[in-house]
């Protein structure tokens, strides 16, 4: 299990929200396809039946106050229809299917993670009847309502200020996705799942290349994966997805460095793995020891580039072999021990064929650290990497909450990427300028965190006073932030009070 801080203030009131639109969302999909089963003169069976469905008791306006807090957090309650049984969450958790993987299966893992907050019952009914009054059946509405709800994922990550763990901007995401060019039929993995940016990018781009029923099988069933441990994210992961229309969103809810690596095999191995994993976090020793010994470390970016490595697909003769692009802070580049370890194993039994340098601000307000995109690929070793840097608007030096980066900007290392020839961003460095060793053959430094030739780079003269006051100015905001959060909690105690 990972240690990290976890979410507070108005993150920790998210989950409240999003299990409500959840089942909103749920069974008015399932009324769809129950319509057109039914048109069809076929058999339909909804992942939630009767008295459990929104219908039965979200419309229900005699079900308020305690006895609705009573059906929803029980394990014995009365039914809305009169008879008694397991509460809402109780029956929920309890669903099964045979095969596993069906849509109640993923219904029971979500609940499993989530907790009723709200103590106010009849507070409670008026946020429901709320969520009741919007309906999610035209695809224009789902459209319009996935963009809102992922400006509610980021808004969230904004309040929460998770120590490692970013909300990654969408022209990152989306210039990542595009750069691997996934093709319908292959497999993508983001083992640090989050909220499933990246898993609905790539579904998007996937469902664009779906023109039949069996292609469309394709996408729904062995094209999208994912690992998300936190139960927060995983709830919001799996919503995400459903709302740009994954009907059976293949998310596991363990730690994805569980596994020891030995005993990942060729079907565990993906075709493309897009993520931005956690840094800064600490494992447990039983996560350690399922890398091997020389390779172990506290770092958890690191932990996740050995097994993105390990579950790549190998490259056999006339295929292709699997390729990745992941997000790393600058110290992953630069940082020597079993960090250079990690990096001569890629360097040596990978092509690191691309490293794209972000610019300053990119995660800002979540962390000024600059960070940087890994490409690589399984197959052969790396001769050359190739670095590009992305320069903001020359109207500022750094990008910011308020001024994001867009994805035009990107348009120039597009342009580049498959014609490629030194300029002004560009450069390359051979492998073996960058792997150095001693006279004995050990292994000295791995450093990728390799400057622009062709350009000066400001960050080297950066007035100290400018630094400090960007310091203070950060802290400022940290305790505006907590005040802020310090009280709303009052405020929820005097209303629970």
């Amino acid at each position: 299990m990972r240690k990290d801080k976890g979410m507070n203030g108005d993150a920790d009131r998210l989950p409240m929200l999003t299990w409500i639109m959840f089942l909103k969302f749920l069974d008015d999909v399932e009324m769809e396809q129950e319509t057109k089963a039914l048109l069809k003169r076929q058999t339909y069976r909804p992942a939630i039946a009767a008295p459990y469905r929104w219908r039965d008791w979200a419309k229900n306006q005699n079900l308020t106050g305690d006895d609705l807090l009573a059906f929803i957090n029980n394990e014995k309650c009365t039914l809305p229809d009169g008879t008694e049984g397991a509460g809402l969450f109780y029956h929920l958790r309890g669903l099964q299917s045979e095969s596993g993987r069906e849509r109640k299966d993923v219904v029971a893992t979500v609940f499993r993670g989530v907790t009723n907050r709200m103590i106010n019952g009849y507070l409670l009914r008026d946020v429901v009847n709320k969520i009741d009054s919007i309906h999610f059946t035209s695809t224009e509405e789902i459209y319009t309502l996935s963009h809102l709800y992922e400006s509610i994922l980021k808004e969230m990550r904004d309040a929460s200020g998770d120590a490692g763990e970013f909300y990654t901007p969408r022209p990152v995401v989306k210039f990542m996705v595009q750069m691997l060019n996934p093709q319908l039929g292959e497999t993508i993995l983001d083992p640090a799942a989050g909220t499933g940016g990246f898993l609905v990018e790539a579904f998007e781009q996937l469902r664009k290349q779906a023109q039949n029923v069996e292609q469309y099988d394709t996408l729904q069933q062995s094209s999208i994966y994912g690992g998300e441990a936190k139960n927060l994210p995983y709830l919001l992961c799996q919503m995400n997805l459903l709302l740009h229309g994954l009907e059976f969103p293949n998310i596991d809810s363990g730690n994805s460095l569980r596994t020891p690596l030995r005993d990942i095999g060729d079907r565990d191995r993906v075709d493309i793995i897009v993520t931005n994993p956690p840094f800064g976090g600490e494992e447990e020793r039983g996560i350690l020891n399922n890398f091997p010994e020389d390779m172990r470390t506290a770092e958890t970016a690191l932990l996740f580039l050995q097994l993105i490595m390990r579950r790549l697909k190998r490259a056999k003769p006339g295929a292709r072999g699997g390729r990745a692009a992941v997000v790393v802070p600058n110290g992953t580049l630069f940082a020597d021990g079993i960090a250079a370890r990690i990096k001569e194993m890629m360097l040596k039994e990978y092509n690191l064929h691309t490293i794209v340098r972000l610019p300053d601000g990119v995660f800002e307000p979540y962390t000024s650290i600059p960070s940087n995109l890994l490409f690589f690929e399984q197959g052969k070793p790396t001769q050359d990497v190739w670095f590009y840097e992305i320069q903001p608007p020359a109207e500022r030096k750094k990008y910011s909450k308020t001024k994001p980066m867009q994805f035009d900007e990107f348009a120039g290392c597009i342009a580049w990427w498959s014609d490629r020839s030194e300029n002004e961003n560009a450069w390359r460095i051979p492998a073996a300028e960058i792997l150095q060793y001693d006279a004995g053959g050990k292994l000295l430094s791995a450093n990728l965190d390799r400057k622009n030739p062709n350009r000066r780079n400001d960050a080297e003269h950066t007035d100290p006073a400018e630094a400090i006051a960007a310091i203070l100015k950060k802290e400022q905001q940290i305790m505006e932030l907590m005040t802020e959060i310090q009280h709303l909690i009052g405020a929820e105690k005097e209303v629970a009070a």
